[in-house]
């Protein structure tokens, strides 16, 4: 987790870009098992760990919570569109949640364009939000609600059966 939380790749979308020790890491991991508001999960695929699926400010109360992922840089194909379909399945079928949020850096269009497919609605952008190196940048904040999830869910199915059948 933290090899790849510290690939360039990586580092370069997210809000922390400096290389993690092992210490930071460590400290990081162990304040996480003290909350009950976030969850951690490692994706496998064909029995090698793929990528890692978060979610972070888990309110059981409004029914709402923000995700992020990343995938291993060596990941295969159509890695983020499996993780992606998984962390909504858990998000609305396991938390019960009736909004997921998402944050993303603009110039990270790729998955901004990937959470759209799964019909992630564009709510705001935060305009000049983030500073990276010498520049502000906007972040896109984006939501999907439970109903547009189950209504859009068989489609994405499909699409991912016919993704892993190609590979």
């Amino acid at each position: 987790m933290l090899e790849w939380r510290n690939a360039p790749a990586v580092r370069a979308n997210m809000y922390t870009r400096h290389v993690i020790s092992e210490q930071e890491h460590l400290a990081w991991w162990q304040r996480l098992q003290q909350r009950q508001d976030q969850q951690y999960f490692m994706y496998e695929w064909h029995g090698g760990a793929a990528g890692i699926v978060g979610f972070t400010d888990i309110d059981t109360h409004s029914a709402n919570a923000s995700w992020a992922f990343y995938a291993a840089p060596d990941a295969a194909k159509g890695t983020g569109s499996r993780m992606e379909f998984l962390a909504l399945e858990h998000a609305f079928n396991v938390l019960q949640l009736n909004k997921l949020n998402c944050e993303v850096l603009a110039f990270n269009s790729a998955v901004i364009k990937l959470h759209q497919k799964f019909a992630f609605q564009v709510e705001g952008i935060f305009r000049e939000q983030h500073r990276v190196d010498d520049a502000y940048v906007d972040i896109y904040r984006l939501a999907l609600l439970s109903r547009e999830w189950d209504m859009h869910r068989d489609v994405m199915q499909e699409k991912l059966n016919k993704l892993i059948r190609g590979q």
